[in-house]
């Protein structure tokens, strides 16, 4: 068994209700992140995309890349020379995606691929970097996918995850919470017509590991020089490591 929010249920049952969830909110995954963090997500992916250290002509692989914020970003960093391949396992989001860079005049910069992050479809070594923002405490089996990035990075390869996480402060925590369970499902109900999925994404949060246990996980995946940085006193953290 493992955890849909506070339900448990059998893991292929979870990967089919997520799957629901982000079908039904991909339209209106944008406004779901500015409701979640009061907009601040957007300043938390620009400091998680320039810490990356990323630079022209690498590849990068964006999983659970959603609408494209993270792949924009990164494919500023790496040009010339470099791609950016955005990867999901929902075509919900990745038509998302694809809509909005279309709309952009920029869908022929990125390469789109709906993939499992369980198990990824690519050779062993073949990207400088993996992304994954908002993403990883919605992936069923996590220590598998965590080994699947370290095993489709390059020596010397670095993964990076934002995610939302653990609040340091007591105070901040009680008011997050109150947010988190009380405004954001009716928000969700009133923007998305959707109360059960924002509800969902709300306890999904608190059953992803902290900030330590995450860090944990990376290292049991073989990654070395792995750090964490909070953000806003944890309401998200980046966390980072290296293959060598």
């Amino acid at each position: 068994m493992t955890d849909f929010g506070y339900k448990e249920v059998p893991p292929e049952e979870k990967t089919r209700l997520v799957g629901q969830v982000f079908s039904s909110v991909a339209d209106s995954y944008d406004v779901m992140n500015d409701l979640m963090s009061v907009g601040i997500h957007r300043l938390w992916k620009r400091s998680f995309v320039s810490g990356c250290g990323m630079r022209p002509g690498q590849r990068v692989l964006d999983l659970a890349g959603g609408t494209g914020d993270i792949a924009a970003l990164a494919r500023q960093r790496v040009s010339p020379g470099g791609s950016v391949l955005v990867a999901d396992i929902n075509r919900a989001m990745l038509e998302a995606g694809r809509r909005r860079m279309d709309d952009a005049g920029r869908v022929a910069d990125f390469e789109w691929l709906q993939v499992n992050g369980e198990a990824l479809p690519f050779a062993d070594r073949q990207f400088d970097h993996v992304t994954i923002a908002f993403g990883l405490r919605n992936i069923t089996d996590k220590p598998a996918a965590l080994a699947e990035m370290q095993r489709v990075l390059k020596p010397g390869g670095r993964v990076h995850i934002l995610e939302f996480s653990h609040v340091s402060l007591r105070p901040l925590a009680k008011a997050y919470d109150l947010w988190s369970f009380q405004v954001l499902p009716r928000l969700g109900q009133a923007v998305a017509n959707d109360r059960e999925s924002y509800q969902y994404l709300a306890e999904s949060i608190r059953r992803f590991p902290d900030q330590e246990t995450l860090a944990g996980m990376l290292r049991e995946a073989g990654f070395e020089r792995v750090k964490y940085d909070n953000l806003s006193a944890g309401i998200a953290a980046i966390h980072r490591g290296v293959k060598v």
